[in-house]
């Protein structure tokens, strides 16, 4: 049983503001950014918001660039118990105009960069207004400037309902994978056991400074880079663009981070770089963090190898479990695991008729706890599909040993079976890994024309090394450490794959675009 010191995220700033009011909460650029002011800037949104009608139960949509104003709108619409949606900014107006149907929106924050896409849906959706988070020229009153409502001297709102732990606090739209996204209602206590849970597995302090460069509308970021530091009083450097990297380990080395997370794509990028020596004599990091996608057992060696001292810890979530679920402890970790569930949270692995399966048997990895979402907006078949007894099916496929660490297998979806054969994708990728050449490794499986599957593989190459990986010369390879029904049928090559903003293959492309492109009948297998 966890145990809850706030009841909300206003009630964090609020304890920050009170017991260390001087202390810089954001590093933004050349701006910085204490405790108090950053109380101030909430109380001045949340009062705007009230003012402008917004009240409690109220969806209030999110689509903002990384920086602080995407943090402030979202602790001002929580503040005063409106419910938080921050929307993928790398969508289109079609796209931003369903999701803010969908969850009723009334009020939308904007960034300039994205105005071509926004600006529109004043006329397409029941939104009032549109917040503007930059300066903005045209402003009416329904194009209201962000710095302005800031810059105001207003009188600020007392809020007169309390907003409780079990009130819905945000809605996270599901990428998506097939048909329409889904929004994953995600109450305070829901984001707040991920807090709580990683206060009792790690050590951090007030000392610690995080950094955070990940979109921030991903769950990943929100709870666990953007909320988390929130939580334990720490430091936040604050980058808006992952781009250029070498930004980000500037800042990393200036503002002297201790904890830094991301995702495979960012620490296998690390792993090639070549990294300055000023950084690996001075850097601060003490603990690395991987999320969102499987981290290959070559690239958590050679990361020991070249970080030696900072540790990488593997973990799993999803937004469904607000989203952190599992992940490895500075004390102990298992390669290819991601290591044992947080405190307060289960992990089971059953069949298909939700039967707990032995130690070491593969099944579908359900979890149950504090974390477990409300259910999906609008959603009561999915929601009965998905939530189970409190059980949250997560879709993926994994196993647990005698010390409760979890292994992932596979996304349940992505399993193949080739003549009545199960194989798993994952396996395959992982001996694909080991070739110094690869970079991205994903394999899928294809129908054939006798309705049986093929075992497709795509390797996104390394610089330079589109010459020296061949068809021949790999499946030779691979025959070597895994059995002949598991051998690619093709395999394709890449100088990049298509992924998400978290850093995953989208499998699902690559199966749209094999079956453009005929694969049965190619001869290139060159590809994209």
């Amino acid at each position: 049983m966890l145990n809850y010191q706030h009841n909300n995220f206003y009630e964090m700033i609020t304890h920050n503001a009170k017991e260390r009011p001087k202390q810089i909460m954001f590093f933004s650029d050349k701006q910085k950014t204490s405790n108090f002011v950053l109380k101030q800037k909430v109380d001045k949104l949340a009062s705007f918001l009230c003012r402008f009608g917004i009240k409690k139960g109220d969806t209030v949509g999110l689509i903002i660039a990384n920086g602080e104003e995407f943090i402030v709108s979202f602790l001002a619409v929580t503040k005063i118990g409106a419910i938080g949606v921050p929307i993928n900014t790398f969508l289109k107006h079609e796209e931003f105009e369903h999701i803010l149907n969908d969850c009723a929106a009334k009020l939308l924050f904007s960034s300039i960069t994205y105005e071509k896409e926004t600006k529109k849906l004043l006329h397409s959706t029941k939104i009032e207004a549109i917040i503007w988070t930059d300066a903005y020229a045209y402003t009416d009153s329904k194009n209201v400037n962000y710095r302005t409502i800031l810059g105001s001297e207003e009188e600020l709102y007392d809020e007169k309902e309390s907003v409780k732990i079990d009130d819905l606090a945000c809605i996270i739209y599901t990428s998506g994978t097939t048909g329409k996204p889904k929004g994953a209602m995600l109450s305070y206590r829901n984001m707040l056991s991920n807090m709580v849970a990683a206060k009792i597995a790690f050590a951090f302090t007030k000392n610690d400074r995080f950094i955070v460069y990940l979109p921030m509308f991903h769950s990943f970021t929100l709870t666990i880079m953007v909320l988390l530091p929130i939580y334990f009083g720490c430091s936040v450097v604050l980058i808006r663009s992952v781009f250029p990297f070498s930004n980000v380990l500037k800042q990393t080395l200036l503002k002297r981070v201790t904890i830094f997370m991301g995702v495979p794509t960012i620490y296998n990028a690390l792993l090639k770089a070549k990294i300055p020596w000023y950084f690996m004599w001075f850097y601060k990091v003490r603990l690395f963090i991987s999320g969102s996608a499987p981290l290959s057992e070559k690239s958590l060696i050679d990361f020991g190898k070249k970080f030696k001292r900072g540790k990488l810890l593997e973990g799993y979530g999803l937004s469904e479990c607000s989203p952190a679920v599992a992940v490895n402890r500075l004390e102990k970790q298992k390669p290819l695991s991601v290591g044992p569930a947080l405190p307060g949270y289960e992990i089971k692995i059953v069949d298909d008729e939700m039967v707990e399966l032995p130690l070491g048997e593969v099944g579908e990895i359900i979890v149950k706890g504090d974390c477990a979402m409300q259910g999906y907006l609008n959603r009561p078949d999915a929601t009965a599909e998905t939530l189970i007894n409190g059980w949250v099916k997560t879709g993926d496929l994994g196993k647990l040993d005698e010390d409760g660490f979890l292994f992932i297998v596979d996304r349940k979806k992505d399993l193949i079976i080739s003549k009545g054969i199960n194989i798993y994708p994952r396996e395959i990728e992982e001996v694909l890994y080991m070739l110094d050449d690869v970079n991205t490794a994903a394999v899928i499986g294809i129908k054939n024309d006798i309705g049986d599957e093929d075992v497709i593989a795509f390797i996104e190459y390394k610089d330079d090394a589109k010459n020296i990986l061949d068809e021949i010369g790999i499946k030779r390879y691979l025959k070597k450490h895994l059995a002949n029904f598991k051998i690619p049928k093709h395999i394709y090559f890449s100088k990049e794959l298509p992924k998400n903003v978290a850093g995953k293959v989208l499998k699902r492309v690559l199966k749209e675009q094999v079956a453009n492109m005929d694969i049965k009948h190619s001869q290139e297998n060159e590809i994209f």
